[in-house]
């Protein structure tokens, strides 16, 4: 059961940071827009070298709520800050106006989830700011209402969001802990342009595809697989079955109405790379969430021979070096 603290008057702010994840077994169509519940299961991680930092400030001063991110204020954005926070002020019955100010460390809205870290922090320093208590779980369930994927954003290390027909047993769990497995995530970004077509709208899509109901059938399979290669610590069977994954998603994107392109020609340039790289014998494997920017996976030890072939590729604007990351959390510094 949900708690207000009775001392929520006098805990009007807070801050939180956040780890956008990435899917290894993605989500990739919705059964309930409103919920926001996926039509298939996944298992991501959580990327420590990627960051998002969001103070939630309530005032009875306040006349509006005001959204800031990465310094900007866009009307689409803020619409679903202001429909999230509306869900934490229902639960502590406040009306109070707030005032938001989130920032990344990385490109927004290119792929990288910056929705993810975003709305897992706005949870966390919300609810907090009020004094309401949650469980993992009910933080978890609540982020996935302003985003799927923030479900994941939530708990630490290695994750499965469980795919079910009601809000209260669709949530994330930690499947391992952050130092289980010792892989690493390099961000190649391509490019900082924003997506053309959002995530959220971009999933209403999905089954128009007449790949959906193929892919659909194998994802429960595929994350049995992923587990169990996760837990004996399989890179090679783990990398190739993550990359297979990436594409088939990519796929049914491409083949939905109206079709969604989101690869560049930078993305297909790294996508090549890997390929001939793995062939001379490095050990990698990319893997792409919804956006251009691509995800090459491999283990600590060829991270530096990785990160030095990568910056020789023209196309490649920035390189971001994730491990396995914590969920989000509470910090003491504000950003107001």
């Amino acid at each position: 059961m949900l708690h207000v603290t009775r001392s929520r008057f006098n805990v009007m702010k807070a801050t939180a940071v956040a780890h956008p994840n990435v899917a290894f077994i993605k989500y990739w169509g919705r059964k309930n827009e409103i919920l926001r519940l996926p039509t298939n299961g996944s298992i991501s991680m959580n990327l420590d070298g990627l960051t998002t930092t969001t103070t939630v400030e309530f005032s009875p001063d306040y006349k509006e709520d005001s959204i800031l991110i990465d310094e900007e204020s866009k009307f689409d954005e803020a619409k679903r800050v202001i429909e999230h926070l509306d869900r934490i002020r229902k639960i502590a019955h406040i009306a109070f106006r707030a005032k938001v100010v989130s920032q990344n460390n990385f490109p927004s809205s290119t792929g990288l989830s910056s929705s993810a870290s975003g709305f897992a922090a706005l949870t966390v320093a919300g609810v907090k700011a009020l004094g309401i208590e949650l469980s993992e779980k009910e933080l978890s369930i609540l982020a996935r209402q302003g985003s799927g994927s923030a479900c994941r954003s939530i708990l630490s290390g290695f994750v499965e969001w469980k795919d079910a027909d009601t809000s209260e047993d669709s949530y994330a769990y930690t499947l391992f802990p952050s130092d289980y497995w010792d892989i690493v995530d390099i961000v190649a970004v391509v490019s900082t342009e924003k997506k053309e077509v959002p995530t959220s709208e971009g999933q209403k899509l999905a089954q128009t595809s007449p790949f959906f109901t193929v892919r659909s059938s194998h994802i429960k399979e595929k994350i049995q697989k992923a587990k169990k290669y996760i837990e004996e610590k399989r890179f090679e069977e783990f990398g190739e079955l993550v990359e297979e994954e990436a594409i088939e998603m990519h796929a049914v994107m491409m083949t939905s109405h109206p079709s969604l392109l989101y690869l560049s020609q930078g993305t297909l340039e790294m996508m090549k790379l890997v390929t001939k790289w793995r062939k001379e014998g490095l050990p990698l494997y990319f893997t792409i969430n919804t956006g251009q920017d691509i995800h090459l996976l491999c283990e600590r030890k060829n991270v530096d021979s990785i990160v030095a072939k990568v910056k020789e590729v023209s196309q490649v604007k920035k390189i971001f070096v994730s491990h396995p990351g914590e969920g989000a959390k509470l910090i003491e510094k504000h950003l107001f």
